[in-house]
């Protein structure tokens, strides 16, 4: 990733309006930024929350609160708590999120 033409500046989420994602089940608000070809956001998954797809999107993904489960499509299953994350390039592993307890991330991609 390169960072070009991006000046100093700073982000308040709360001010931000969201936007409702649904999910299978659930739903996710995502407070985004843009930044050229770089999307930045403030994610937050519902309790119950199910991906209605699969990824294959690259991300860097940190998870501020709750608890996220993310399949790949080959089965393996992570679990992120708060201070944890994953990256995945574009195209390497479909993957798709849920969560039981909700949520919070923030995600680069």
């Amino acid at each position: 990733m390169r960072i070009n033409d991006l000046p100093f500046n700073t982000t308040d989420w709360a001010t931000l309006s969201a936007t409702e994602h649904p999910g299978i089940t659930g739903n996710a608000l995502w407070r985004t930024q843009q930044f050229g070809e770089i999307r930045v956001r403030m994610v937050e998954y519902s309790p119950g929350y199910l991906a209605d797809h699969w990824c294959q999107k690259g991300h860097i993904l940190f998870c501020l609160a709750g608890e996220l489960q993310t399949e790949l499509e080959d089965g393996r299953i992570f679990t992120l708590k708060p201070g944890m994350s994953y990256q995945v390039a574009d195209n390497a592993e479909p993957h798709r999120s849920s969560t039981a307890i909700g949520a919070t991330l923030f995600i680069v991609d």
